[in-house]
C-alpha cells in the first residue's frame, strides 16, 4: 500500500483576518460616516468625557463661508482641524469641536442679485439670502463628514442663529459702552461693485495696468517771494515756477488739494526748458532723463522750508499749499506727492492735522465710481474712463511733464477682482488707540497696546506667525466695521439729524434690538422706526441703515458661540484657532481686536497657521491652468483616507504640493502601513489576551526589543502630536512600519509564528508582543487615518458597539531593566546585530543576482570578527540564524580586540530543505516517521517544541 502524504503546509499557524488587504475606502468610507451619525458617536465621546471629568481641550473653529461647494483648502483645513481635536481626545482630554459656518455678508447677497435681479424688495433679498446660506450650510456639511471629520454636525454654529446674531449685538454694545466705537469720515478701501467699504482682509492684490503722469503746480500768485526766501535766494528767476509731482492715480488730481514733501529731505530749484521745477534733489536726475530735456540746480533747500507755500490747481481754480509728511519717500517719483484727502488716509491725515474740516474735504467720487453730475468738468463720468480726459485737461493747461503706463500690483476686491479705491465716507470705526479700562487689563490702554501684549502671551505655530500679526497690529489704522449692504447683522444705533451723535440711551436701545432679534432674527430691524423705540425723541434721529463687517460677525465667535453655548462652559479663551495663513490678516485678527476690546486678552491661547495648497510644480491652483484638484473627486475614487494622509503628510507650515502623481506615492504609502496592521491583525486572530497573553518577562529578547522600538515610536509621535507636528509624526509611524516592523521584526518573526507550536510559549509571546504593538498603533494612526483605525478596532471588537474615539493613546508594558545582559548592553547588542544584518542581507542578495541561491535560507554565513563583536554575536546562540534568515550562521573569532574590518562570507547550503519551515538543514529526514522535515518542526509538531530565547 502506498505510503500517505502528509500536508505539511496545514500544520503551519498560517495568517488570517476578514480585514481586507485592499482597503476599497471610496466604497466603504461613506459607511463608516454613515455609522458614526446613526450610533451617535460623538455624543457617546462627550458622554464618556464627562463622566471621566475629562479637562477641556477647545478648538473654536473658524466658520468657512457659506456659499459654494468646498475646495482643496477648506478640505485641509477641516482634516487638520480633526487630526488637533482627535489626537488631543486620545490624549485623555475633552476635546469638543463644534463646527460652524460664516452666512451674511457680500457674496451671498450679490448671488441673490444675480439670480433674481437688483433693487429686490429688502424683505425679499433677505429672506432668499438666508434660504441660500442655509442650502449651502447643508452642501458643505455633507462634504466634511465625507472627510472623516467628528464633531457635532446636528448642531453646528451659523453666525445666521437669531441667538448668535442677537449676541453679536450685544457685543458690539459692549465695545461702543468700552469707547472703542465712534463714527467719523476717513478714506476706506472701497469697493465700486460692492458700493461699500471693505475690510483689510476682503483686499486683495493683482497686477493692474495703470497710466502715470507727472504734473507740475504753478506757484500761486504771491508766492514766489516766500518760494525764494525758502531757497535762499533774494528772488525768483524770471518765467514759470512747478512743483512737480508724480501720481499712477490721475482721477485723483481733480480732488487735489495740497502738496507734500518730507521735512528732512533736500529740494532743488531746477532750471530747465519748461521754466524752473521743484523737485527732490536725490530725484532730479532721474526726472530729468524722464522729461527728456537738461537742467541745472540753482538752489537746494529742506523740504521743512517749503511749508504752506502754496501752488496752483492745474486747471481749477484753487490752490495747493505745502504740508509736511514722513510718508514721502524718494524710491520713485518726484519727491512731492500729491494730496486728494478723500482717496488716501496719509493725505486724510495730512490734511486734517493741517486743520481741514470734513466739510471742506473734496469728495467727489460717488459710491458707484463715477463723479458727482455737478462736479465740473468730468461731472457723471466713470473714474477709469475719466482719467485719458483728466490727462487731456492736464496736457491742455500745460501742465503735463510726461504720460506713460505701468503695469504694478494694485489692490482689488476679492469677490469681483476689480480695482478698489480709498474713498473718504462717514463710517463707524473700532478705534486702535482709544484708550479704555477694562478690568481685565488694569490701567488705561488702547486697544493696540491690548493686541500688542496679547500676541506676546499666544503660541504661534510656525512661530513666524507671531511676527507677521504682530507688524499688521502695530500698522494697521483704525477698523472700518460698517457695510453699506442689507444681507448682515445691522448696527441698530439712532443718530441726532444734526449733530450726527449716537442716542444717549444707545445701549439700552441695543438691548432691545437684540431681544427683538432674538425671536425675529436680524429682519426685524427693516420693521423697526424711531418711533418704535424713541417715542416723542423719534422726529430728531435718523435710524442707522448699515450692517456689521462680517468680520465682526465671525470674529465675535467666541463670545456669540463660546460664551453662549453649554458646551464650552464658559471656557475662556479657546486653547487654539487654526486657519490659512490669510487669517493673520481675517479672523485671527478681528478675533483679537473684538476680544481685546470686551476682555483684554486673546480669545486664543495658540494660534496654528497652515498653507495653502498648490499643485505638483508649485503653482496656485486655477480653473484656467486646469491645475485645481477637487477634495470630492479624491474621495469618491481614492478615498478620503488618502486625502487624510497627504495632509497628515504635508508640511502645513509652507505651501502643500498635490498632484495626481503625488496622491500616488501617498496611496503606496498607505498601503505599506494598511499592510502591516493586516499582518499585526491575522497573526493574532487565534489570539485572546485574556487568556493567552504573557508578561514581559517570559518573551524573547527580541520581542522585548520590538517593544523598546515601539515605546520610541509612540513618545515621539506623541510629543509630536503635543506641538501639532504631524509631518514628523506620520514620518515616524511609516518608517517604524517599513523599517522596524517590515524590515526587521515582522520579517523574522514569521518563523517563530508559523512554525512554532500554535499554543507553545515562544508563539504566544510574539503574540502579546504584536497584541501590544497594534493596540498602539492603531491608536496612534486614529487622528490621521481615522477610517482605518476604525475598521481595526471593528476587527478586534467584532460585535460591540465600541469605537477607537472612546479610548486613549495606549499604555505598553514597562520593560524591566534589570534583566540580564542588562538595559544599556541589551539595547546595545541588538542595535549592532540589525546593523549587521542588513550587511548580511546584501551580501545575500549579491549571491541572489548570481542565481546562486533562492532564498536566504538556503544562504549559510560565515562571520570572521575580532574578540569584542564575538562575544556580542555568540551571546544569540543559535537563535543567530533566525534573526539573520538564513540556515546556519557560524563566527569565527581573531581572538584580539584590537578593531578589525568585520568580515561576511556567503554560500549556498549543502543541506536538505525542510518541507515544513523551508530551512536547510543536516537534520531533515532524521526521524523516518517524517522523512521530509527537520527535527525542530517533528519537536513542535510532536514532542515538547523548540526552546528559543533571543529571536
Amino acid at each position: 500500500m502506498m505510503e500517505q502524504k502528509t500536508d505539511y503546509k496545514s500544520t503551519l499557524n498560517l495568517p488570517d483576518t476578514p480585514f481586507p488587504m485592499r482597503g476599497d475606502l471610496a466604497k466603504r468610507e461613506p459607511g463608516w460616516v454613515a455609522e458614526w451619525q446613526s450610533r451617535k458617536l460623538y455624543e457617546k465621546i462627550r458622554a464618556q468625557s464627562k463622566a471621566e471629568n475629562r479637562p477641556k481641550f477647545i478648538l473654536h473653529d473658524g466658520p468657512p463661508y457659506a456659499n459654494a461647494a468646498i475646495h482643496i483648502g477648506h478640505a485641509v483645513n477641516k482634516i487638520l482641524k480633526d487630526v488637533v481635536v482627535k489626537s488631543k481626545q486620545l490624549a485623555g482630554f475633552d476635546a469638543v469641536y463644534i463646527p460652524g459656518w460664516d452666512c451674511h455678508g457680500m457674496p451671498i447677497e450679490v448671488l441673490i442679485e444675480k439670480q433674481h435681479g437688483k433693487n429686490l424688495p429688502t424683505e425679499k433679498l433677505m429672506a432668499l439670502a438666508r434660504a441660500h446660506a442655509e442650502s449651502q450650510v447643508e452642501l458643505q456639511k455633507a462634504d466634511f463628514m465625507r472627510l472623516g471629520v467628528l464633531g457635532d454636525w446636528d448642531h453646528p454654529y451659523k453666525t445666521m442663529d437669531f441667538a448668535t446674531e442677537a449676541a453679536e449685538i450685544r457685543t458690539l454694545g459692549k465695545l461702543f459702552e468700552r469707547g472703542f466705537v465712534y463714527r467719523g469720515l476717513k478714506p476706506v478701501n472701497w469697493c465700486f461693485d460692492c458700493q461699500s467699504a471693505l475690510a483689510e482682509a476682503e483686499v486683495e492684490y493683482d497686477d493692474k495696468t495703470s497710466i502715470t503722469i507727472d504734473v507740475g503746480f504753478a506757484i500761486a500768485d504771491g508766492e514766489r517771494e516766500k518760494l525764494a526766501k525758502a531757497f535762499g535766494l533774494s528772488k525768483l528767476p524770471d518765467g514759470p515756477v512747478y512743483a512737480v509731482i508724480w501720481t499712477t492715480t490721475p482721477w485723483t488730481i481733480p480732488a487735489n488739494q495740497a502738496l507734500n514733501v518730507h521735512p528732512e529731505f533736500d529740494y532743488a530749484l531746477v532750471a530747465s526748458p519748461r521754466g524752473h521745477l521743484v523737485l527732490a534733489d536725490a530725484r532730479v536726475g532721474e526726472c530729468l532723463k524722464t522729461y527728456g530735456f537738461d537742467g541745472t540746480v540753482v538752489a537746494t533747500t529742506k523740504g521743512q522750508a517749503l511749508e504752506r507755500i502754496t501752488f496752483k490747481h492745474p486747471f481749477y481754480d484753487r490752490v495747493s499749499p505745502v504740508f509736511l509728511g514722513d510718508y514721502v519717500t524718494l524710491d520713485t517719483g518726484t519727491g512731492i506727492v500729491h494730496s486728494s484727502p478723500a482717496y488716501g488716509v496719509d493725505d486724510f491725515n495730512s490734511c486734517k492735522r493741517y486743520g481741514m474740516t470734513n466739510e471742506e474735504i473734496l469728495n467727489p467720487v460717488m459710491g458707484n465710481g463715477q463723479y458727482a453730475e455737478s462736479f465740473p468738468m468730468f461731472g457723471g463720468l466713470n473714474i477709469w474712463k475719466a482719467q485719458p480726459e483728466i490727462v487731456k485737461a492736464i496736457e491742455a493747461a500745460g501742465a503735463l511733464f510726461q504720460s506713460s503706463t505701468i503695469k504694478h500690483a494694485y489692490p482689488h476686491c476679492w469677490r469681483h477682482k476689480t480695482p478698489t479705491v480709498f474713498r473718504a465716507t462717514s463710517q463707524w470705526f473700532v478705534g486702535m488707540d482709544l484708550k479704555a479700562r477694562l478690568q481685565t487689563a488694569g490701567a488705561e490702554k488702547s486697544l493696540r497696546e491690548l493686541a500688542l501684549a496679547a500676541i506676546d502671551a499666544t503660541n504661534f505655530y510656525p512661530a513666524w506667525g507671531k511676527a507677521r500679526l504682530h507688524s499688521m497690529i502695530a500698522n494697521r489704522p483704525d477698523w472700518c466695521i460698517s457695510r453699506q449692504r442689507k444681507w448682515g447683522t445691522p448696527i441698530p444705533f439712532f443718530l441726532h439729524k444734526e449733530t450726527q451723535e449716537p442716542h444717549p440711551q444707545t445701549l439700552a436701545l441695543l438691548e432691545k434690538v437684540a431681544l427683538r432679534v432674538e425671536k425675529e432674527g436680524i429682519e426685524c430691524w427693516q420693521q423697526i422706526t424711531a418711533e418704535d423705540l424713541l417715542g416723542a425723541d423719534a422726529s430728531h434721529y435718523d435710524k442707522s441703515n448699515d450692517t456689521l463687517d462680517v468680520w465682526f460677525d465671525s470674529g465675535s465667535t467666541f463670545e456669540t458661540v463660546m460664551g453662549a453655548r453649554a458646551e464650552f462652559e464658559g471656557h475662556f479663551p479657546a486653547e487654539i484657532y487654526l486657519e490659512g495663513s490669510d487669517q493673520h490678516r481675517g479672523w485671527f485678527h478681528s478675533s483679537l481686536l473684538i476680544s481685546c476690546a470686551v476682555n483684554g486678552v486673546a480669545p486664543y491661547r495658540a494660534l496654528l497657521t497652515h498653507g495653502f495648497a498648490v499643485d505638483g510644480q508649485g503653482r496656485k491652483m486655477s480653473k484656467s491652468l486646469g491645475n485645481t484638484v477637487v477634495p470630492q473627486k479624491i474621495s469618491d475614487s481614492l478615498g478620503a483616507e488618502i486625502l487624510r494622509m497627504w495632509t497628515g503628510l504635508s508640511d502645513y507650515s509652507g505651501e502643500q504640493s498635490i498632484s495626481d502623481e503625488i496622491l500616488k506615492r501617498v496611496v503606496e504609502s498607505y498601503r505599506r502601513i494598511r499592510n502591516t496592521l493586516r499582518f499585526l491583525l491575522a497573526n493574532t486572530a487565534d489570539f485572546d489576551f485574556k487568556k493567552d497573553g504573557l508578561p514581559v518577562e517570559e518573551w524573547l529578547e527580541i520581542d522585548r526589543y520590538a517593544l523598546v522600538l515601539t515605546d520610541e515610536l509612540q513618545k515621539k509621535v506623541l510629543a509630536h502630536f503635543e506641538q501639532f507636528e504631524f509631518q514628523p509624526a506620520m514620518q515616524a509611524i511609516q518608517n517604524y512600519c517599513s523599517e522596524d516592523l517590515g524590515g526587521f521584526y515582522l520579517d523574522i518573526l514569521k518563523d517563530r509564528l508559523y512554525t512554532a507550536g500554535a499554543h507553545s510559549k515562544p508563539r504566544r509571546a510574539a503574540q502579546t508582543t504584536l497584541y501590544h504593538i497594534l493596540q498602539s498603533l492603531t491608536r496612534l494612526i486614529a487622528p490621521v487615518l481615522s477610517f482605518t483605525a476604525e475598521e481595526i478596532w471593528a476587527t478586534l471588537n467584532p460585535g460591540n458597539d465600541d469605537s477607537v474615539f472612546l479610548h486613549t493613546f495606549y499604555s505598553l508594558p514597562t520593560l524591566t531593566n534589570d534583566d540580564p545582559p542588562g538595559a544599556e548592553k541589551f539595547r546595545a547588542d541588538w542595535d549592532y546585530v540589525r546593523r549587521r544584518r542588513s550587511e548580511v542581507n546584501k551580501k545575500i542578495e549579491d549571491l541572489r543576482g548570481q542565481g546562486k541561491v533562492g532564498s536566504s535560507l538556503q544562504a549559510e554565513v560565515a562571520i570572521t570578527c575580532n574578540a569584542f563583536e564575538h562575544e556580542t554575536f555568540a551571546r544569540f546562540g543559535n537563535d543567530l540564524k533566525f534573526i539573520f534568515i538564513t540556515s546556519n550562521v557560524s563566527l569565527i573569532s581573531l581572538n584580539t580586540t584590537t578593531e578589525f574590518a568585520l568580515e561576511i562570507e556567503v554560500n549556498a547550503s549543502d543541506a536538505k530543505k525542510c518541507e515544513r519551515c523551508w530551512h536547510y538543514c543536516a537534520d531533515v529526514g532524521s526521524n523516518s516517521e517524517h522523512p521530509t522535515i527537520c527535527g525542530r518542526c517533528v519537536s513542535n509538531l510532536f514532542g515538547e517544541g523548540e526552546k528559543r530565547i533571543y529571536a
